[in-house]
């Protein structure tokens, strides 16, 4: 029997997972802008320890064992066509490739800010915007950072601890950050922030200049539509959650209003048979979380499903965010809870069990040992 051809489109967290896991069971091929999968995860450590972050966050598709059998191509994606079942996109020297699928999985995720773009890039490009936003941060004496999501407060905490000298004041519109966890985890996290001296200061919503999209470190002093009087520092770090999907090159017919992908509980594309979406992309829910719960592992096992004539499963999302927070820390890593209780792993148990064992041989079904591309991060 001719093995069926699987089209991934974007091979960021949830499209890498996704690609391992139908590596075994039909050619698959993946689409990403990128020559590694860079997550957008952490962005707290991205900007305070690059190289920490580089190790486990950025690595090269050819050093994951599962994905030898997966074809990838550098492109960007221009267009579908659903009734000719092939995608096109242009690689960066303009040339346009048609990849044809029985089935097409959407991964192609969101923007938002400097740190989740879905530009093409080089790894040197990629290594010279890590080492910009750091050397940035390092040269300021005084850092606010806007938002009330995951994103900003790792940032800041994370900023706080690798620069205990720095003014670091984080800024919120309500009356607590991390809305979308349980109420516990901030309570949690603020009490840490403090220790590290972070000025904590909720309801600010912030003037967003209007002529850019949180795509870069700013300085100018901060407007706030509450009322307050502007605020200033060396630089100011936009983690404001306006996250855009990733979509320009689907039809219109496709998506919600807000330009995710209309998905079905299956993660299938309705009226589109052999078409899905997971991750940021899909609109499976308020808080699109099957790019967190596990949504690659149903989606490959709906494709298998649907080439096979067996029921899929539903996804099923969970009320609250979770997860960890604030990456690795000096301390370990605290993993939060849905019920906003949380268990930490001593750092000696992440560096020789986590991520050795549970994420690079047990999520990723084996990574290969390489220079974490620190070349590019020296440049």
């Amino acid at each position: 029997m001719t093995r069926k051809r699987v089209v991934i489109a974007g091979l960021g967290d949830v499209g890498v997972l996704t690609a391992i896991r139908l590596s075994r069971h039909a050619d698959v091929v993946g689409i990403s802008a990128k020559p590694a999968l860079v997550s957008g995860q952490e962005l707290g450590v991205r900007l305070s320890r690059p190289h920490d972050w580089a190790r486990d966050y950025w690595i090269p598709f050819d050093r994951f064992r599962r994905l030898d059998g997966v074809r990838t191509v550098q492109a960007q994606l221009t267009g579908v066509d659903l009734i000719g079942r092939s995608v096109c996109c242009r690689d960066e020297d303009g040339r346009i490739i048609t990849e044809d699928f029985d089935a097409l999985i959407i991964a192609t995720g969101v923007s938002n800010g400097f740190w989740r773009r879905p530009t093409l890039q080089s790894a040197a490009e990629i290594g010279a915007e890590l080492r910009a936003a750091h050397e940035r941060l390092a040269a300021s004496g005084s850092v606010i950072v806007i938002g009330g999501g995951a994103a900003s407060v790792s940032s800041a905490l994370n900023l706080a601890t690798t620069w205990p000298d720095k003014r670091i004041d984080l800024y919120f519109p309500g009356e607590r950050a991390l809305g979308e966890y349980h109420p516990r985890i901030w309570n949690r996290i603020r009490d840490r922030l403090t220790d590290r001296g972070v000025g904590i200061h909720p309801g600010h919503r912030a003037v967003v200049p209007g002529a850019f999209l949180c795509d870069e470190v700013t300085t100018e002093p901060v407007s706030w539509s509450t009322g307050q009087p502007p605020a200033s520092a060396d630089a100011v770090l936009w983690a404001i959650g306006l996250v855009r999907p990733n979509t320009d090159w689907l039809p219109r017919e496709l998506l919600d209003d807000r330009g995710f992908v209309c998905v079905t509980p299956e993660l299938r594309v309705p009226g589109h048979r052999g078409v899905f979406a997971v991750g940021d992309v899909a609109a499976t829910d308020p808080l699109r979380s099957s790019a967190r719960n596990r949504g690659d592992s149903l989606v490959a096992n709906n494709v298998r499903a649907d080439f096979a004539g067996r029921p899929m499963r539903s996804y099923k999302a969970p009320a609250r965010r979770w997860g960890s927070l604030l990456g690795v820390q000096p301390d370990g890593l605290e993993v939060f809870f849905p019920s906003g209780h949380s268990f930490r792993f001593p750092r000696w148990s992440v560096e020789r069990v986590v991520m050795p064992w549970i994420v690079r041989w047990g999520m990723y079904r084996g990574v290969r040992a390489n220079d974490p591309l620190g070349y590019a991060l020296r440049g």
